[in-house]
């Protein structure tokens, strides 16, 4: 490899997991651009970890939709829930990193 030139791959190393976890549903709801879709889904296709957060995601996302009906979340409770996911796993890398 020359330098300066990466591997297609290394851009998916760099990608933090936390991140990745805290757009997944972002990625689930197809609300992110085409750029992101494809970061999130590299890191996704070489980490089984977040693999399987997806997965779980992905089936909680598909019995909410079975169970309500398919009603739309107001944006303000999709909001709260967006910025508590995020501070979860902003609190769980901080403490692992404490930990580690």
């Amino acid at each position: 490899m020359s330098a300066g030139v990466s591997e297609p791959d290394d851009q998916f190393e760099d990608l933090d997991c936390s991140a990745v976890v805290a757009d997944i549903w972002l990625l689930l709801d197809n609300e992110c651009d085409s750029g992101a879709r494809e970061r999130l889904q590299g890191h996704l296709d070489g980490c089984p970890s977040c693999l399987d957060h997806y997965g779980v995601q992905r089936q909680l996302k598909e019995l909410i939709s079975r169970k309500c009906g398919n009603d739309a979340a107001p944006e303000g409770l999709r909001e709260r829930l967006r910025v508590e996911i995020r501070r979860s796993v902003t609190i769980r890398q901080s403490t692992y990193r404490a930990e580690g």
